[in-house]
């Protein structure tokens, strides 16, 4: 059996480390940090967390919890360390980012069939089974690699990072705990605003001073993680029925619903730092100080940490991948991960996890997998190695990537929430039969799952 070589500590490559380990492959995980860092890292922890910690929602019924759910039945590191860590924050799954981190790699480290290796891994040697989930920020290095391999088919997009408070300088007599229609109790603490309070927000808003990005580069932002600042500038409005919805809360000082909210979610859980959800930006950092304390509440704000921008790299996966998460051109080099086109923790987990499956796999000389068509972990690498190519995007996880129903059962289930419910309930039920068969050896079935 050959060695299995997974270029990346991070989410996809910690998964993809501990599920090829779990098949009795023998694992290198290279890692540069701490010997080289990156622009949004800050530690030498595998599996760090840079941007949010919460892995979004885990209500039974919608497609981050579909997904969330099959990775748990599957064995997930990730998921398992991210149950055991997680901190309030409602109907999301959301998580101490310290713990987090310093346990991944505690288990990481211990497992007999890994060794990991800081060091910066440049190159890749075609001849080894790998996975290549560096994750959106590899170094120079090994993006020249990725796109000798792929034929230069990289492209990238900018990502930005919320601000992170400290819990003693919120003004608790303004801000109130709630979360939104009572779900999670009093997870969340909120910032509410009258309708001048949030214009003088909005105008101080849009007319701040961000960050320049690179020259000579289109600015390509990701649709679902756009900075605070850019979404502001679609319209006066435009934060009210986002980030900023006051829908489902309840001002105590007043008995009533506020213009618009700001909420802040438990970064840790010794609950002494909070991060302001969907406040990513590339703001300067002066600038984010002025603007920010303008939010009720937060008037005497500590930063603990300002939002951030980096630049993320990923390749044009349906070019070169197959649902295997193998190259077409060279089947023994796997991508996995947020540079495989997926956005997101848990998406990149699956991703990780379906590569390291088969990487095991190939490297004993046995048949690669493919996902059941039904699941969202099949339906991630259904979308990564299937897209329109010419107008490929990263993708979240959502009901639009999964089988739909037949018309019987759409003329049964009339609900969308009805419809959604029972899509979950048919994609696990594929699921643990797919599991099934993968643990006890049946392989052939399993890529001609029916739709």
């Amino acid at each position: 059996m050959k060695d299995v070589v997974v270029i990346g500590g991070g989410f996809a490559g910690v998964e993809a480390a501990w599920q090829a380990a779990q098949e009795g492959a023998r694992v290198r995980l290279y890692e540069m940090r701490p010997v080289r860092q990156t622009p949004a890292h800050r530690t030498d922890r595998l599996a760090e967390i840079v941007c949010s910690n919460s892995l979004k929602s885990d209500e039974p019924g919608t497609a981050p919890y579909l997904l969330k759910e099959e990775l748990r039945r599957g064995g997930s590191v990730v998921l398992d360390v991210a149950m055991r860590t997680k901190v309030p924050a409602g109907a999301a799954l959301a998580v101490d980012r310290q713990q987090f981190a310093e346990e991944i790699t505690k288990r990481v480290e211990s497992h007999p069939n890994i060794e990991v290796v800081r060091e910066e891994a440049s190159s890749v040697d075609e001849g080894a089974v790998t996975v290549i989930a560096a994750g959106p920020l590899c170094s120079d290095a090994l993006a020249e690699e990725v796109a000798r391999l792929t034929a230069g088919t990289g492209l990238y997009f900018y990502d930005a990072i919320s601000p992170i408070v400290a819990a003693e300088s919120v003004d608790t007599s303004i801000a109130f705990r709630a979360a939104r229609y009572g779900k999670g109790g009093d997870d969340y603490l909120n910032c509410p605003f009258n309708e001048e309070e949030y214009a003088r927000f909005y105008e101080a808003l849009t007319g701040a001073q961000s960050v320049p990005l690179q020259r000579f580069e289109e600015t390509r932002w990701f649709e679902a993680c756009l900075p605070i600042e850019e979404l502001a500038r679609r319209g006066v409005d435009t934060l009210r029925y986002g980030p900023m919805k006051p829908v489902g809360l309840r001002d105590p000082r007043t008995g009533r619903e506020p213009y618009a909210a700001v909420q802040l979610r438990q970064e840790n859980l010794m609950a002494d730092a909070y991060n302001l959800v969907g406040f990513q930006n590339h703001l300067r950092y002066g600038e984010q100080a002025r603007v920010l304390r303008l939010i009720p509440g937060l008037e005497r704000a500590e930063f603990l940490q300002y939002g951030q921008i980096h630049r993320n790299t990923y390749i044009n996966a349906p070019r070169v991948l197959a649902p295997t998460l193998q190259m077409r051109e060279r089947p023994e080099v796997f991508f996995a991960g947020q540079i495989s086109g997926v956005e997101g923790y848990v998406e990149s987990v699956a991703t990780g996890w379906l590569a390291g499956k088969n990487a095991a796999r190939v490297a004993r000389g046995a048949a690669p997998l493919e996902a059941p068509p039904r699941a969202a972990t099949g339906a991630l690498a259904r979308y990564v190695s299937g897209a329109d190519a010419e107008n490929y995007q990263p993708v979240n996880i959502t009901f639009a990537l999964l089988v739909p129903l037949g018309e019987e059962e759409r003329r049964r289930f009339k609900k969308k929430r009805e419809r959604h419910t029972r899509q979950v309930e048919l994609a696990l039920e594929e699921w643990d039969s797919w599991l099934e068969q993968v643990r006890g050896g049946e392989q052939e079935p399993l890529a001609a799952a029916t739709l």
